[in-house]
């Protein structure tokens, strides 16, 4: 690119083997020393030089067949891990497992994001893992930044149409509270009200802590906590809140 970086592109387009000079170290958009030229195809053997941390590469082109239907994890695959996971890693900073999620859905997260796991939400197993990807695995690898939050909508958008196609009461009871979870996320005052709800017939520990968020969208409109990565200006009353031991995510 314009900027000397080198753009992946995943459909069609030109692999370029590298062959760096001595010393050369792969910009993270190349893997395995192999970039992706997006645009015309470079002339064989004498393609344009590169700059990878200071050393000038040159590479020559060869056709790169477009890979066909996107794969990735299955629902089935993602649910297990959640499953055998478990408490003590949902809801515990733990850098061990932020990296484990990253590695192995990350890849599953941006299709879901970009709409390729819609039907998914179809079956209980299906509508389960989205909400995994879309709510709770943002919260892991994108932890302390705004992305954390950034397929909220879409999360509580599959979330509602599983709970108003009835597809929320097949799903393991103990696994459950993931269907609502990303309603307990939201900074909507009726969608609070509705998760609350939801916990009260569902029972268990969880009817807590959705009580108390509950609590402070009644209160403040916004979880207060979130104000600094989202480029928020924090209230008086909100940094007290903090202050004193407030929720804080």
């Amino acid at each position: 690119g314009a900027d000397g970086t080198v753009h992946a592109q995943t459909r069609k387009g030109w692999q370029a083997d590298v062959a760096a000079l001595p010393g050369a170290l792969p910009s993270a958009a190349c893997e395995h020393g192999r970039a992706v030229w997006v645009g015309a195809a470079p002339a064989a053997g004498n393609g344009p030089a590169l700059l990878f941390s200071g050393q000038r590469t040159r590479f020559s082109a060869v056709p790169l067949a477009d890979p066909g239907p996107a794969t990735g994890p299955t629902a089935a695959a993602i649910v297990l891990f959640w499953r055998e996971a478990g408490p003590s890693r949902w809801f515990k900073k733990d850098n061990n497992f932020d990296r484990a999620l990253t590695a192995r859905f990350h890849s599953a997260h941006l299709q879901a994001a970009e709409r390729q796991l819609d039907h998914w939400n179809d079956n209980a197993e299906g509508a389960l893992a989205l909400q995994i990807l879309l709510d709770q695995l943002p919260r892991n690898v994108y932890r302390g930044n705004a992305h954390a939050y950034a397929t909220d909508p879409l999360a509580r958008y599959f979330a509602l149409a599983a709970i108003d196609a009835g597809i929320d009461q097949q799903v393991d009871p103990e696994l459950r509270p993931f269907c609502y979870m990303s309603l307990m996320h939201a900074e909507d005052l009726a969608l609070q009200r509705r998760c609350v709800a939801l916990f009260e017939v569902l029972g268990g520990s969880a009817l807590s802590y959705a009580r108390e968020h509950c609590e402070i969208i009644e209160r403040f409109g916004r979880f207060p906590h979130r104000n600094p990565v989202l480029g928020r200006v924090t209230t008086a009353e909100e940094k007290a809140f903090l202050a004193a031991g407030g929720f804080a995510g």
